[in-house]
């Protein structure tokens, strides 16, 4: 299976490192995906009780740890095997969660099953491959993914806090996407 330089950057690595660059030297990059997993039940809190004007602006900021701990451990030669496994997870927990809370209640039952489920065969894929001694890096599919989902989830959220309904339409065809791209990020892990 060919594998990514894991400390090669992204192109998103340089505007991101300008904010990682500001974090203390004994911030590490797990400690940014413990603090979007704590933050995860918050955000959800929020969305349950409709407090979107605290809920969104949470969400987005919990959901850029995902840039900030990827470019935090590429930048400072800080990646562990445990922030390769759990990194992942964390993101599949928050976008998981917030898919079933939300979209299942305002689009649709089937696309939140999708999402949910391209998700639980990717924690299972890396499952496998850990059981196996691999360690699978992000690649460029899956970082795409996770863009298309926390840009489907925020044009939903716009929608519902803000009332633009023309955002709902948007939303779906992101999902759509990132379910593409989730499947084509699962085939380049050898799933």
């Amino acid at each position: 299976m060919h594998q990514r330089d894991p400390y090669k950057l992204y192109p998103h690595d340089h505007a991101v490192r300008l904010l990682t660059d500001l974090l203390p030297r004994f911030v590490r990059p797990n400690h940014l995906t413990i603090l979007r997993m704590v933050l995860t039940p918050v955000v959800l809190w929020f969305f349950i009780v409709e407090n979107y004007q605290v809920g969104v602006p949470l969400f987005l900021a919990t959901a850029f740890t995902d840039a900030m701990d990827g470019t935090l451990a590429r930048t400072r030669k800080q990646i562990t095997s445990w922030g390769t496994f759990y990194d992942p997870v964390a993101d599949k927990l928050l976008i998981g969660l917030v898919v079933l809370l939300i979209v299942v209640r305002h689009i649709n039952p089937l696309l939140a099953f999708l999402i949910v489920f391209v998700e639980l065969v990717a924690i299972v894929g890396g499952l496998i491959h850990k059981s196996r001694g691999e360690v699978v890096h992000a690649n460029v599919w899956g970082k795409i993914k996770m863009f298309l989902q926390v840009l489907g989830v925020t044009a939903l959220l716009i929608a519902l806090w803000l009332g633009y309904d023309l955002f709902i339409p948007i939303s779906i065809g992101t999902f759509s996407l990132a379910i593409i791209f989730a499947v084509l990020s699962m085939f380049t892990y050898g799933l």
